[in-house]
């Protein structure tokens, strides 16, 4: 979960020093739970998680079961942001990689 959260602020443009002083807590703290060392309260994830503008499935996804659909849902959200012809190769990739996973 800690990568994740790494992954969200760093994408947000956020040092761990501004994360930490917009969600009130040290940059310590903030340091500690990127590295994994310690998980969030829960009031502390969801504030995290409304701040990074990020689903909590989003953040749990290497802690659920069903990680890879969610890994799935959060690239379809990330590839509304680029075009239709981007689009189309990303999809054509895909389904490349699909069809030799298939093979196997």
């Amino acid at each position: 979960m800690g990568q994740r959260i790494k992954t969200a602020r760093e994408r947000k443009g956020y040092t761990q020093e501004q994360l930490a002083e917009r969600l009130n807590l040290s940059v310590q703290h903030v340091s500690v739970i990127e590295r994994g060392v310690k998980a969030p309260k829960l009031e502390t994830f969801i504030r995290i998680a409304n701040e990074l503008q990020v689903n909590a499935d989003f953040l749990l996804s290497d802690v659920l079961a069903v990680s890879a659909q969610l890994e799935a849902n959060d690239l379809y959200e990330r590839m509304e942001a680029v075009s239709d012809r981007d689009k189309e190769r990303i999809l054509k990739v895909i389904q490349v990689l699909v069809d030799l996973a298939e093979r196997r």
